[in-house]
């Protein structure tokens, strides 16, 4: 049995997303000092997951990408010790394929980020545009200059380089594109209750507490690697291991933090999906919610469900309750839409009745075998937690479709999700899902919103997107144009409260 989480040791980002704070900036810094950083993180006042009464009004949250660590001087035994796709970065050059960072997305592209912790050359530039670490402001309207002020005194400018400041917008939970977000969230066991070792027959919404914190049993009932150093006097205060009592764990109550720049080119999308309405608004709203797989309001293509869904609470949070079961052909909700593909909602065993039937036709090694039923994974295994915030004005659809020059304003997204293995969880997603020309059996065809349009072998074309018709040829957009380009990214950890102290004492070192 898991032991109870302490609160304490957990940054918060992970139990709150801090989305009553609709002030947000991120600074990317690189260690100037050594001793100066370590003084500061050491004293610096990062907010733990305790729920205290009323809610704060500020929050830090800081992490550290692997080559941040090496700075610190954290020994290379335990930094080699933490998953290797941290440790080698979101910019080396298989992963960036298999990502989709090619052409406009490549790494060399990027205004920060890109520079493997292991590269075999050394680049100077792309070194220095790469962060150590990105220390996250959160406050409420009007608060957040006073509290950047406040904590980046007592050595920040002796400790740190500042390699880029990424601002925020409140767009009132809207992304821009203007699409209501922030609606499909997994929600946290928190008190490690369910039973992750039978078969999940019914899509369910409650994701292991493993898949969001190292040190902690995932879907699979199993701990996710993490280090692991020996009990002695410099690891005094970390936590023991659950999985090995002996040893102390470095990853316990952390997580990884996957960041990711988004440009969104919010007048070319609306002026596409015009086009092909032929002008009108109505249809081209059509259009685009059928790309997305929700409304402009968030309401999904599909329709709610009745029954319960466990995780899902219909009175508070309705439009999220559904599945795709009622929609096997894709006519209400295309295959390829943004929201099919991120999140299928899909089971273990998909296509077999619920219930006690359901149980003993999967027992038996019986049950319907359509088409698609065996081509995704379960979806339970590829959850991410999203804590990302939007930046630059806002563009209405209207007024995207209204203007005769070119938009010289930024719109965009700073992509934060939160996982217990990247590449299981968001790599996973990303690549096999969101960049797949082959997702659920398609071809030509990537996410709409987020495909790179870029060929690649045994499939030149993929900026097809197919809308299943009832009784009918399917209609298919042909010519989908890039909407979003990636213009940064880095991978990091974030550590408890614990493990954040024991860095910041160089202890590893």
């Amino acid at each position: 049995m898991s032991s109870e989480v302490n609160y304490s040791d957990v940054q918060g980002l992970v139990r709150f997303g801090y989305g009553w704070m609709k002030e947000a900036s991120y600074f990317l810094l690189r260690v100037k000092d050594v001793e100066a950083a370590r003084s500061w993180l050491r004293s610096a006042p990062v907010t733990t997951a305790v729920k205290p009464i009323p809610l704060p009004r500020t929050a830090m949250q800081v992490a550290f990408t692997a080559p941040g660590l090496h700075a610190l001087g954290v020994s290379d035994s335990i930094i080699n010790n933490f998953s290797h796709e941290f440790v080698s970065g979101m910019a080396e050059p298989s992963r960036s394929r298999r990502l989709g960072d090619v052409e406009n997305n490549a790494p060399s592209e990027w205004e920060w980020g890109g520079y493997p912790y292991d590269a075999k050359q050394d680049d100077p530039g792309a070194r220095e545009k790469t962060p150590h670490l990105v220390v996250m402001f959160f406050a409420k309207k009007g608060l957040l200059e006073g509290f950047v002020q406040s904590s980046t005194g007592n050595g920040w400018n002796e400790a740190f380089a500042e390699v880029r400041r990424l601002e925020t917008s409140d767009l009132d939970e809207t992304e821009p594109f203007g699409f209501a977000d922030g609606i499909s969230q997994p929600e946290i066991d928190w008190g490690q209750e369910r039973d992750m070792l039978t078969g999940q027959l019914d899509y369910g919404n409650v994701a292991a507490l493993g898949e969001f914190l190292l040190g902690y049993r995932n879907e699979y009932g199993k701990y996710t690697d993490r280090p692991l150093v020996d009990a002695d006097t410099a690891s005094a205060g970390l936590l023991p291991a659950e999985d090995a009592p002996e040893k102390r764990d470095v990853g316990r109550n952390g997580t990884y933090l996957v960041m990711r720049d988004l440009q969104q080119d919010v007048q070319g999308f609306w002026q596409f999906v015009g086009a092909q309405a032929g002008g009108d608004l109505t249809e081209a709203e059509k259009l685009a919610a059928s790309m997305v797989g929700r409304t402009k309001q968030g309401d999904p293509l599909v329709p709610l469900q009745q029954k319960e869904i466990p995780g899902i609470d219909l009175k508070k949070n309705p439009k999220n309750h559904f599945t795709f079961d009622g929609d096997p052909s894709g006519v209400q909700c295309p295959f390829g839409a943004h929201v099919r593909r991120v999140n299928p909602r899909n089971t273990d065993y998909p296509g077999r009745p619920s219930g006690l039937l359901g149980k003993i036709i999967t027992m038996l090694g019986f049950g319907p075998k359509g088409f698609r039923h065996d081509l995704m994974s379960s979806v339970r295994y590829h959850r991410i937690i999203r804590r990302g915030r939007e930046y630059g004005s806002r563009l209405t659809a209207a007024r995207a479709l209204a203007l005769g020059e070119p938009d010289d304003q930024e719109h965009g997204l700073h992509f934060v999700c939160l996982n217990a293995n990247i590449l299981r969880q968001f790599e996973f997603l990303q690549g096999a899902w969101i960049a797949s020309t082959k997702f659920s059996g398609l071809t030509g065809e990537s996410d709409p919103l987020l495909g790179n349009r870029a060929p690649i072998r045994g499939c030149p074309v993929t900026s097809d997107f197919n809308i299943p018709q009832e009784g009918g040829l399917r209609r298919r957009v042909s010519g989908l144009e890039q909407f979003v380009t990636v213009q940064g990214g880095a991978y990091f950890f974030l550590p408890s409260i614990r493990a954040l102290r024991y860095f910041a004492g160089s202890q590893g070192g």
